[in-house]
């Protein structure tokens, strides 16, 4: 293994950030209405790896909760919740073909990569909807959201955000970024 692809955090911080999900869990009850948190704990209990990914989504401001639970799947589902589009997960094109075409000024990564190694999957347009519901979200900032094939082949990429109590989905260039545009992810435990 090289240095870094440790997926696996030490007690103190596996302790420290089942506080924080666990505090999260019960401050924002509006978002899992019927859930129990000592069944989600469970769950991360017996998926270390799935709470590697939870501290990658903190870590990087995501503050992720949960916001539903697949009764046939047996999963619970998290998103990231921070109000705007994490911070450290700004400033990022699309995925690795937009950024190896940049000729200048590129950005330090891309959305798919850095959600794949964090071992989580972009929102999709419909799972981003589905957030907004739950509260107000990227009211400043935006977020990349999976990009449909056929959108993707031409050279562009989606991203939504709130404005004026409304989602609006819109689209770039694949390779383009901003600074206050980040990507929410979700993870299934």
């Amino acid at each position: 293994m090289t240095e870094g692809s440790n997926k696996e955090l030490s007690l103190a911080q596996r302790e420290e950030l089942l506080g924080v999900l666990k505090a999260r869990f019960e401050k924002n009850m509006n978002r899992h209405e019927g859930l129990e948190w000592a069944k989600v704990q469970e769950k991360l209990d017996a998926n270390p790896e799935k709470i590697w990914s939870l501290n990658e989504m903190e870590r990087t401001g995501g503050e992720p909760d949960v916001v539903d639970y697949d009764i046939k799947n047996d999963e619970y589902i998290f998103y990231d919740c921070s109000a705007e589009s994490p911070k450290g997960r700004r400033s990022v094109c699309y995925d690795r073909e937009a950024l190896e075409s940049r000729k200048k000024h590129k950005p330090e990564n891309n959305a798919i990569d850095m959600a794949t190694a964090m071992g989580i999957e972009l929102l999709t347009e419909e799972q981003y909807r589905a957030l907004q519901e739950l509260g107000k979200f990227d009211m400043k900032s935006s977020s990349w959201v999976q990009t449909p094939a056929n959108i993707r082949k031409l050279g562009g990429a989606i991203f939504c955000d709130c404005r004026y109590d409304t989602v609006f989905v819109y689209h770039n260039g694949a390779e383009s970024y901003y600074a206050a545009r980040g990507f929410r992810g979700s993870l299934r435990v």
